[in-house]
């Protein structure tokens, strides 16, 4: 059976995410923070992890990109997971009884919206969206409520006084999957790839190499910077492309790898989109 890292605990979003990527019975190992989930993947008390490391409407987390090139990790595949806030509490209370929510930084970023037309209730940030529901079940504290999936309420006995309360009704988060090993997954089931470089800080470097991309039929999905902490003013990239031949992919790979310094391949996986 295998062992999957998740950041959070039942009934959170990166749950839902294990349950419906593998097919195979699995253990979780619950984790409340992401540096936690990278310790049990190099300690290899955990075969995989699931992290996430963009959203629709909150952009990039940054330190996730860093926390997968620094330990080394390779990303195996990745899922798109629709995102769905609900407001519960314990049963029988209303949201004028409710005078504070608590939930995950991005969960409460994403809702602001929606709390703007009740200014009673005050935001306090928590580390999980499904924690804070667990909590509120098992200390039957009123007035409080928690912005979680809706399994969360199912899983911890709480109502649903609100649905759908996400600022922007078409949000997704974007999660991948992690390994300390490189995975085996097949040039024929490969077309997507996340990759790392850093250029030299003259005019025109980065456009060069992203028509390099382009001359080689990739499709750029994603581009981030990151700054070098012990280099000031310079910056690693780290980008997603697409493509229909991975023949193109290698061309594209062996022209990078001379432009570019620290080259890094974190991972080559089927696109989640599609």
């Amino acid at each position: 059976m295998k062992k999957i890292a998740i950041q959070g605990i039942e009934g959170s979003n990166h749950h839902i995410v294990a349950k419906n990527y593998y097919n195979d019975t699995i253990k979780l190992e619950e984790c409340l923070s992401f540096d936690i989930l990278v310790d049990n993947l190099l300690s290899n008390k955990c075969n995989q992890g699931i992290m996430a490391i963009e959203n629709t409407i909150a952009g990039s987390i940054i330190p996730n990109y860093a926390l997968i090139d620094n330990n080394n990790l390779h990303i195996s595949g990745e899922y798109y997971l629709p995102i769905h806030h609900h407001l519960m509490v314990l049963p029988g209370q209303k949201i004028e009884d409710i005078t504070e929510v608590c939930s995950h930084p991005m969960a409460l970023l994403q809702c602001k919206e929606f709390f703007k037309n009740h200014k009673h209730i005050k935001l306090i940030e928590d580390v999980d969206t499904s924690a804070v529901a667990k909590r509120i079940s098992e200390k039957k504290l009123k007035n409080i409520a928690a912005i979680a999936p809706k399994i969360a309420a199912d899983i911890f006995n709480l109502e649903v006084i609100e649905d759908e309360i996400q600022t922007i009704k078409n949000n997704a988060t974007r999660f991948v999957i992690l390994q300390t090993t490189k995975p085996k997954n097949g040039k024929e089931n490969i077309n997507k790839a996340s990759l790392k470089f850093e250029l030299d800080h003259k005019r025109g470097s980065l456009a060069t190499l992203l028509n390099v991309m382009s001359d080689c039929k990739l499709n750029l999905t994603k581009i981030q910077s990151l700054p070098k902490i012990e280099t000031p003013w310079k910056y690693s990239f780290f980008v997603d492309v697409t493509f229909d031949s991975y023949t193109d992919y290698e061309k594209a790979k062996s022209i990078i790898e001379i432009m570019a310094e620290d080259f890094k391949i974190l991972g080559e996986y089927k696109n989640g989109r599609i």
